[in-house]
Order: structure tokens, then sequence, then C-alpha cells
């Protein structure tokens, strides 16, 4: 079996088909596979650094991650186990996207997208509500006099009820909420954000693309666009990786969209259509730093 699409964060195991030999060996030998995604990599990275003060690659934490995985699944207890720690080539610039999904990874946040009545003392009594769990990340954009639209960082204890606590006690208060947790829209572009769509029709379709990232590819991508097409909204973030990521909204007809596409499969550039992703009504096009309360 070919993979069509592997995911490129642990660069060092992304790879479409095992070997013919290390299928072999797989086959006669390992009793089960487990599957880990990026966030529960980032968390291993940090556990790795926190017992060892070594610097793991997300390759080299995969075991790891692997194994915590195991032991929650299967509740295992009282166990000696290993895994094999094995690659430290860790890019410096790739350290602060790890830092910032090791939480989500770790269930330690969680993120909440929430409409809350545009007035005073809206937002304490969302705080409120919260009892002592801290607020990690707030982005917030004016939209009308009714209601705005909130992006929100939440400290969890680290269990599933725990969010279908604070899931329930916003909705008992009449605020709509979205789980944007495992979202991944919402935690590559909209955490960095302001919420709320712009204040009248776009005709907007937005799209999330991925390019190498080496010299001149945001500029060969801008260039291909032309300005045949109003650009409405991009974001852009280096994570130090070997790929860079893109949101992007651009203006255009229902006519002219399948034109656009073609313009993306000539760059050969991975891209998917974003506008029905439950995020996109907390996007705007102006980008701020995030603000951490």
């Amino acid at each position: 079996m070919t993979l069509k699409q592997v995911g490129l964060f642990a660069d060092g195991v992304a790879v479409k088909q095992i070997g013919k030999e290390p299928f072999r060996l797989v086959r006669n030998l390992v009793d089960e596979v487990i599957t880990v995604n990026t966030d529960e990599i980032c968390a291993a990275i940090k556990d790795i650094f926190d017992d060892t003060r070594s610097v793991s690659e997300p390759a080299g934490a995969l075991a790891v991650a692997g194994l915590k995985k195991y032991i929650e699944t299967e509740r295992v207890n009282d166990k000696s186990l290993v895994a094999i720690e094995s690659g430290a080539n860790m890019n410096f610039d790739r350290l602060r996207y790890v830092a910032e999904r090791a939480q989500v990874g770790e269930h330690r946040e969680i993120l909440l997208a929430v409409t809350i009545p545009e007035h005073p003392g809206s937002f304490l009594a969302f705080c409120k509500l919260l009892g002592k769990r801290s607020i990690t990340e707030f982005n917030y954009r004016y939209f009308d006099s009714a209601s705005a639209q909130i992006f929100a960082g939440i400290s969890s204890r680290g269990i599933d009820a725990d969010k279908a606590e604070i899931i329930s006690q916003l909705q008992s208060r009449g605020f709509a909420v979205t789980d944007m947790t495992h979202n991944e829209l919402a935690k590559e572009h909209i955490r960095y954000m302001v919420g709320g769509h712009a204040p009248r029709a776009l005709n907007e379709v937005i799209f999330s693309l991925q390019f190498p990232e080496r010299p001149g590819a945001l500029l060969r991508f801008l260039s291909a666009l032309g300005s045949q097409w109003n650009i409405s909204l991009f974001h852009y973030r280096n994570h130090g990786a070997a790929f860079g990521k893109v949101l992007l909204g651009v203006q255009i007809a229902k006519s002219e969209q399948a034109a656009l596409q073609l313009c993306f499969d000539a760059l050969a550039f991975r891209y998917t259509e974003e506008t029905s992703n439950p995020t996109t009504p907390h996007i705007n096009c102006l980008l701020v730093d995030r603000v951490r309360l």
C-alpha cells in the first residue's frame, strides 16, 4: 500500500511506502502499530527535555509518543517500559512551534471559538464560568453591536471530561461554542488571527496551501496569482519546517474557481479548500500577535 500523502513534521519517518525488508521484519516481529499526531509528538519532545535536558527531533521522539499513547489507551500501571529515542537533528526555529503544540498534546490546553454578547461584562461572565482555570490565550475583534467572536485558549486538567465540563458550562449561559482543539487550521493559522468576518460580503473562498520552504517560493506563488484575483486574507508563519503553510482568502466568482485551482495545480503546491471549515467564521483579514493574559 502506498499513501497518497504523508505528514512532514516528523520528516525522518515521512515515507509513502515502507521498504520491502522493513515490512518483512515488521510483519514477523511487531505485535502492534500505534499512530500519533503532531501534538502528541511535541508533547513527547517536551517530556524528553524535561527528563534528560536533551532535545529530540520529531522522528526521534516518535517512540516516546507511541509509548505514552499505549499507556493511556491500555491503562498500563506499575510496569517498566522502554522506548528508543533516536535523532537530535532539531531545527532551532521549530522549537517555538513544538512548545506551542505540546500543551495540546498533553491535553493541558483547550482551544475554543466562542460567541459572546457585545456588551460590558460579557468577558467577565465568560471568565467567571472558567473558575480557577487560566486563560492561556484570548483573541477578540469587534464585529457588530450584537455579538463578538473570540478565540480562547484555556488551561485544562488533562482529561476529556474537563473539556466537556467547560463547554457545557459555557453553553448553559447561552454562549455558542465550537471546539477547535483538534482542528489543524485553527492551530496553524486561526489562533494567530483576530476573530470575525469582514463586515460585508466578499465572495471569499478560503484555501490552505503548502509549499517548499526555500528562497523565492513565496514570491513565486504570489507572482503566479498575479493581479487577476484580489487576495482578501493572507496568513503565513515560518515554523522552521521544510514546508511553509499559508492560509489564503481570495475574492472570486464561482465561475473562476476552476481557473484558480488550475493555477495551484501548475505550481504543484498542495492545497485544500477550507471555506466550509468550522473555523472560518472566526477569520478576519487583520492579523495580530497573540494576546497572552
